[in-house]
């Protein structure tokens, strides 16, 4: 039974609140292999010190970035901000 258990892999992607558009683009195509692959997708912005403030600007870029891999993933939880960090789950679709 342990043999025909599916291993969940999950990778990790860290942006910033100030990530500039070519590093953005960059994590996104890492998401696009990761989830090709099968693997589940935790994205999550981290603040430092006092850009908490731009909580706005970290919500928006992970709804960005769950929109631009819709096709390839689904979101499985809406960014959610637990203490410094702001994370989101995106899971493969079925093919």
């Amino acid at each position: 039974m342990k043999a025909k258990a599916v291993k969940v892999v999950v990778k990790e992607i860290r942006f910033g609140p100030n990530t500039d558009e070519h590093d953005y683009n960059f994590k996104l195509k890492h998401a696009e292999k990761f989830l090709t692959e099968g693997s589940k997708v935790k994205a999550y912005v981290f603040f430092k010190g006092r850009s908490i403030l731009f909580k706005d600007k970290g919500e928006i870029l992970l709804l960005k970035f769950a929109q631009d891999l819709e096709e390839l993933g689904k979101v499985e939880q809406l960014p959610r901000l637990e203490g410094k960090r702001m994370t989101m789950f995106l899971t493969p679709k079925k093919k």
